[in-house]
């Protein structure tokens, strides 16, 4: 079974950076699409970013555009998400999920991935 373990979740100062990772298993192909979620205390899980099977495509929600960047190796079969100029609005659960090629929703929908990580909490003080 594929397992999806994320790690590099922590606290920072409005500013910071942090960077996340995801890592798979040997049930984990290379041939997924990759994606990061988010979901805030009392709020609905959104989707920040996503990278095609390649990493030649990536996806970002307008929120993060220009200060999180989304990378894979393929080989290490491993997902990461830079994080740069960390605002408190970005302090959420951070998770990273595959899509194994069933129905298509749209890179950043969460109805498009079917197999999820158990998440590592980043916390943006200001």
């Amino acid at each position: 079974q594929a397992q999806l373990v994320e790690s590099g979740g922590g606290s920072v100062q409005a500013g910071g950076s942090l960077r996340l990772s995801c890592e798979g298993n040997d049930y984990t192909p290379s041939s997924y699409h990759w994606g990061w979620f988010r979901q805030a205390p009392g709020k609905e899980r959104e989707g920040v970013a996503s990278i095609s099977t390649g990493g030649g495509t990536t996806y970002y929600a307008a929120s993060v555009q220009g200060r999180f960047t989304i990378s894979r190796d393929n080989a290490k079969r491993t997902l990461y998400l830079q994080m740069n100029s960390l605002k408190p609005d970005d302090t959420a659960m951070y998770y990273c999920a595959t899509a194994s090629g069933g129905s298509w929703f749209g890179p950043l929908s969460l109805k498009t991935y079917n197999n999820w990580g158990q998440g590592t909490q980043v916390t943006v003080s200001s």
